[in-house]
């Protein structure tokens, strides 16, 4: 009980120093790791080697995909293909149903690129059809943060989903596609939320809004998206080839997908695919690829800690010491999503939740009855339905959403945040409904 008190402090901690005290997570989530290590009984030495072993492991097997995966983002995002997608999507589905295509819309790009920047990226097409249909911007602004939302959580490459898989030992194929399954319904009830509350809310959209800036030089629709489609093809494709029945056999063919669908190999096909549909005129690709990695680097740092957290919880046994407990209370597929829940509540960000409760649940996969690989793939998802709950005042997404759209605090916490409420609770009612049927 002293150890489980001593962790509860420790996860106080970590959310009142980033959330208060606005200590970056990665130096909190470092003198977490210290203060837990010791507070377990650990010799220094074991305590130093301990967070050295857990940094190096985690980014040993995801540093260089989150950079790759953040790389293509910029890509997409300076070349002009995000909004490219978006209105070859408007197109298809016609004006009327606008926000239904933005919400569609968010749940593509929001795969490789951050939810933030899809949404700032997006929002100037969100005023101009507003300004064209007459829909509500609000309507319109929560349709496509909570399509955002939904994949950004939920499926790799985004480093939140990706960062979870390897701490979980996850199979990052069965991750995608259950991921994918499980943020459609999640996203279009985000819409459905946004079609009943928007209606109360009518925001003036400025003139300038009439029209969106169309670069000459934008990607086509097949250019734009092909980044992001053939690495989830790839990976998806070596899921299935190391399938135990082995459906492909284990000869030429086996060896060929086993190595282009790991997700080094698939991610940096995509920032070759990028580099080429998505820099027409070939000049700046090298600060482009500068600044996605810029990016990842604050990602790639935090990511390391956690996992440098998780390993202090691992050599200490407090994660067996937590198991036994709550195997008794059968919280299964529902204790990732309580805490991943709470930190995020607490502190604001998904991915540092999503981080944070990957470190803390893992070494409790077995104890908890999901350390299968389908067990891992739905822990994966557990977390981020967990880090989807809620987005509020402390979330710089909430503001970003909020002032990109023009709503006030008060229309952003009713439309917005409890769609995110929505969002989450439908996410872990069709995680646990999964689970029932596949465990």
């Amino acid at each position: 009980m002293q150890q489980l008190l001593f962790l509860f402090l420790v996860l106080v901690f970590i959310v009142v120093s980033t959330a208060k005290y606005k200590i970056h997570p990665f130096l909190s989530l470092l003198i977490a790791a210290i203060i837990m290590g010791f507070a377990a009984g650990l010799d220094g030495n074991l305590v130093v080697t301990a967070l050295a072993e857990g940094f190096g492991d985690t980014l040993g097997s995801i540093g260089i995909i989150i950079a790759l995966g953040s790389v293509i983002g910029i890509f997409l995002e300076k070349s002009g293909g995000t909004r490219v997608m978006a209105e070859v999507i408007l197109k298809a589905v016609g004006t009327n149903r606008s926000p239904l295509a933005m919400n569609l819309t968010g749940l593509i790009i929001s795969i490789p690129v951050f939810c933030d920047s899809g949404f700032v990226i997006l929002s100037p097409l969100n005023k101009a059809l507003s300004k064209k249909s007459g829909i509500s911007l609000v309507i319109l602004a929560v349709s496509l943060s909570t399509g955002l939302y939904a994949t950004h959580v939920f499926v790799p490459p985004t480093p939140g989903p990706l960062a979870a898989a390897a701490a979980l030992e996850a199979d990052l194929g069965i991750v995608i596609l259950l991921g994918i399954i499980v943020s459609v319904p999640v996203g279009i009830v985000g819409h459905i939320w946004a079609r009943i509350i928007g209606k109360r809310f009518h925001i003036p959209v400025d003139e300038q809004s009439k029209t969106t800036d169309v670069k000459e030089d934008q990607p086509g629709f097949l250019e734009s998206i092909v980044p992001i489609i053939i690495p989830i093809i790839l990976i998806a494709l070596k899921s299935a080839a190391i399938y135990p029945t082995y459906p492909l056999g284990q000869g030429i063919l086996f060896r060929v997908l086993n190595f282009i669908g790991s997700p080094v190999a698939a991610l940096f096909a995509g920032v070759i695919l990028a580099y080429v549909f998505l820099n027409p005129k070939k000049n700046n690709h090298h600060n482009w690829i500068s600044g996605g990695l810029k990016e990842a680097g604050i990602i790639i740092l935090i990511t390391g800690a956690g996992g440098a957290f998780g390993n202090i919880i691992r050599v200490s046994d407090i994660g067996d010491l937590i198991g036994s407990n709550f195997s008794g209370i059968q919280a299964g597929i529902f204790l990732p999503f309580l805490v991943a829940a709470v930190l995020k509540s607490a502190q604001g960000s998904s991915t540092v939740s999503i981080i944070t409760t990957a470190a803390i649940v893992a070494p409790l996969m077995e104890p908890l009855g999901m350390g299968s690989s389908m067990g891992r793939a739905l822990g994966v998802l557990s977390i981020g339905a967990g880090a989807m709950t809620v987005s509020h005042l402390n979330d710089s997404y909430f503001w970003v959403v909020s002032q990109f759209s023009g709503m006030n605090v008060q229309t952003a916490l009713k439309s917005h945040t409890i769609a995110t409420l929505i969002q989450g609770i439908t996410a872990i009612m069709i995680i646990a409904l999964t689970a029932i049927i596949l465990l």
